[in-house]
C-alpha cells in the first residue's frame, strides 16, 4: 500500500468551469412548514386527476416504461393539435434543451439567448464545448435585432423564453416570426414556452403554427407549472421531423416514468384544474404587483406564474429583504445567478401565502 497520490480522471477541458444550476430552496432552519414560493410551482399542486393516475401507476412500476411514450404521445397531439411524430418528450424540458445542444453542437460553437435567459441553455452548451453568446436585455426583455446581432456562422441554437424567466417578459408573436425570418436556415430557433398557459397579453401567440410550416424551429413545454407536475419532472418539444428523428438517436430509451406518463395524460385532460390554477394566477398576479408597488419596490411585468421584484435602495436591497422573508417562513428566490443581485423573484401562491407576502414586505418597508 502507497501513500503516494493517485492519478484521477480528468473532465473534458470547461466543464469544471460550468456553474452549476441552484434550484431555489426549500428549507429555512427551524421552520417545519414554510411557504416556498421559490420555484414557480403550482400553487394548488397537481389536480385530482393526475394524482389518481400517479396512484394507479403503481401496480406497473416494476416494468419499464414504453420508450417512444405512445400514450403520452398521443394525448398531447391531440391536445395541441399537432404532429405525434415530430414531439420529443424529455425529463422535463431541461432535457430537450440538452438533447438539442448535444445533437447540434459542436466544439467552436455557439448558442445565443438573452442576457437573463433560462441558465439550463446555457449549461448543456457549455458541456458540449460551445460558447454562449448573451444579447443585451435592457429593458428586461429579449431584444430581436440584439439577438441577431450575436448570430454568426458558427451560431446552431438560439433560444428565447417567451414568457421568460425569471424576468417574467414575453415575446410578442410578430416578434418571434420577424425574429425567424432574420435567421440562416442553419440555425435552430428554440421557443421555450414552459409559461404559456398563463399568458393573459393579446399580441402573444404560441409558436406551434410558425413550427409546423418551418424547418428550423422548436417549441417547448413543461408538465411543472400549469399542471403542477414539476417533481415528475416531464417535458416536450415540437420540432420538425428531422430534428425530432436526430435527437431519437441520442435519447435514453426510457427517460420518460411510468407514473410521469400516466399523470401527464391525466392533466391533460383536468381542465377544471388548469383553470383554476390559471385563475388563481391572473386574480393574484396584478394584487401582489399593486401592493409591493406601493411599498416603494419595483416590479416588473409579468406573463408567468411569479413577479419579479426589485429593491433599488442600499439599506432596503434584496438580500434583507430576503432573509426577513425567511425570519417569517417565507421562502423566494434569489436571482443574483442571473446578472440580477437586486431583485427577488416570487411565485404566486395561495391567497394565505400570498396574503403572507404582503404583509411581511410591508413590515420589511416600514421597518427601513
Amino acid at each position: 500500500m502507497t501513500d503516494a497520490p493517485q492519478a484521477v480522471p480528468t473532465p473534458k477541458p470547461g466543464i469544471l468551469d460550468i456553474a452549476p444550476y441552484v434550484g431555489g430552496k426549500s428549507r429555512i432552519e427551524g421552520v417545519a412548514e414554510p411557504m416556498k414560493l421559490s420555484s414557480n410551482e403550482n400553487a394548488l399542486g397537481a389536480g385530482e386527476k393526475a394524482r389518481a393516475a400517479y396512484a394507479a401507476a403503481m401496480d406497473h412500476i416494476h416494468m419499464y416504461p414504453d420508450g417512444r411514450a405512445a400514450k403520452l404521445r398521443g394525448a398531447v397531439a391531440e391536445h395541441h393539435g399537432l404532429e405525434p411524430e415530430r414531439l420529443i418528450f424529455g425529463n422535463g424540458s431541461d432535457e430537450v434543451f440538452a438533447l438539442l445542444n448535444q445533437t447540434y453542437l459542436m466544439s467552436g460553437d455557439n448558442i445565443v439567448s438573452g442576457q437573463y435567459g433560462f441558465l439550463a441553455y446555457r449549461i448543456s452548451a457549455l458541456a458540449n464545448q460551445a460558447e454562449v453568446k448573451l444579447a443585451p436585455e435592457p429593458g428586461f426583455k429579449a431584444e430581436v435585432d440584439a439577438l441577431l446581432e450575436q448570430v454568426d456562422e458558427r451560431t446552431r441554437i438560439v433560444y428565447v423564453s417567451s414568457p421568460s424567466n425569471p424576468t417574467g417578459s414575453y415575446n410578442t408573436a410578430e416578434e418571434i416570426r420577424r425574429l425567424h425570418e432574420a435567421l440562416p436556415p442553419h440555425v435552430l430557433l428554440v421557443v421555450d414556452e414552459a409559461y404559456a398557459e398563463f399568458v393573459a397579453e393579446p399580441d402573444w401567440e404560441t409558436s406551434f403554427p410558425l413550427a409546423r410550416d418551418n424547418a428550423n424551429i422548436v417549441v417547448t413545454r413543461t408538465f411543472s407549472k400549469i399542471h403542477g407536475l414539476g417533481g415528475l419532472r416531464i417535458g416536450f418539444g415540437y420540432a420538425p421531423l428531422k430534428v425530432a428523428e436526430a435527437v431519437d438517436r441520442i435519447r435514453l430509451p426510457f427517460n420518460v416514468s411510468v407514473p410521469g406518463i400516466e399523470a401527464a395524460v391525466a392533466a391533460l385532460g383536468d381542465e377544471a384544474h388548469q383553470k383554476a390554477s390559471r385563475d388563481l394566477v391572473h386574480s393574484w398576479r396584478p394584487r401582489l404587483t399593486q401592493a409591493i408597488k406601493g411599498f416603494g419596490f419595483d416590479v416588473f411585468p409579468s406573463a408567468g406564474n411569479f413577479v419579479l421584484v426589485r429593491f433599488p435602495d442600499e439599506k432596503r436591497n434584496a438580500a434583507a429583504a430576503n432573509d426577513y422573508l425567511n425570519s417569517k417562513g417565507i421562502i423566494v428566490r434569489p436571482v443574483g445567478g442571473y446578472g440580477l443581485p437586486d431583485c427577488l423573484r416570487i411565485t404566486v401562491g395561495t391567497e394565505d401565502q400570498n396574503r403572507a407576502v404582503i404583509d411581511a414586505l410591508s413590515e420589511f418597508a416600514a421597518a427601513g
